[in-house]
């Protein structure tokens, strides 16, 4: 195969809607967003890969008895609106009784990337980073430290998802049963070696981490429960990805998961 990086869900589904790309690697409220523009040939999710969002919230000390809170009249660096990293920060806010618009000030004038480097350089009081960004931060002896995770503080969700056209789909069903064969043994080997184990073997792919920070961050990830085990995307968890985008705004009413993705039988009958 041939891999291509995306850079971001919207451009991703570009790709894959207009025949660029086979398959992509993206968030799954990507394919809900497709279907209710009302494209024939949509996309449908057949592989869910993470299970949490990868982001965490960096604050300037230690802070082992933190609360949500604890952000009221701050400044947090924070996503692009309608981004899903930005929706899950807000969801956990009004979950815990915040308002994101008055009780803190959410700083979202900063390119995605960028955060960190404007963290350190003074900028906000929290920021929103993902891996290696977190461990990065954590690293510079300024006394950073990751204080929360939005993976666990917003629960299940189906993050991430491989998805194709329904027309592809259809027409190489076999090449995608391949495809999530293979994933399948990818996730029962994360899920049979530690981190450590784990870092050796991806660290070709991440030149620039030592791998050290690579065992870091696995281990953080890990330890939250991140990636599934199975692939399949499960109604609670897509529902719960559907209710975070209709408290933000960006889905008025829920949508079948049985229209969007490969159904829980038929997949589990295949894998085994």
């Amino acid at each position: 195969l041939t891999l291509v990086t995306g850079f971001g869900a919207d451009k991703t589904m570009t790709a894959v809607i207009s025949g660029e790309a086979d398959i992509g690697f993206m968030g799954s409220e990507s394919s809900i967003y497709t279907y209710n523009e009302g494209a024939n040939d949509y996309v449908i999710n057949f592989a869910q890969l993470t299970q949490r969002a990868g982001n965490f919230l960096v604050g300037r000390s230690a802070e082992p008895d933190f609360s949500w809170q604890d952000l009221k009249g701050k400044t947090v660096l924070g996503g692009r609106a309608g981004g899903m990293p930005e929706m899950v920060f807000e969801y956990i806010l009004k979950k815990n009784g915040i308002d994101p618009a008055k009780d803190l000030t959410i700083d979202q004038s900063i390119d995605f990337g960028s955060t960190a480097a404007a963290f350190s350089g003074g900028k906000g009081d929290y920021t929103v980073e993902f891996e290696p960004s977190a461990t990065a931060l954590e690293s510079m002896d300024a006394g950073y430290h990751v204080v929360a995770s939005l993976g666990v503080d917003s629960g299940y969700v189906p993050y991430t998802c491989f998805s194709a056209k329904k027309s592809y789909v259809n027409q190489n069903a076999a090449t995608v049963q391949k495809f999530t064969n293979a994933l399948q043994k990818g996730m029962d080997y994360v899920a049979g070696h530690t981190p450590e184990e784990i870092a050796k073997v991806i660290k070709p792919q991440f030149k620039e981490t030592d791998e050290a920070t690579l065992e870091t961050i696995i281990s953080r990830y890990y330890s939250q429960d991140t990636w599934k085990t199975d692939l399949i995307l499960q109604q609670d968890s897509f529902t719960l990805l559907e209710d975070i985008l209709i408290d933000a705004g960006q889905l008025s009413d829920y949508v079948n998961l049985s229209l969007i993705h490969i159904s829980e039988p038929t997949r589990q009958a295949e894998i085994s």
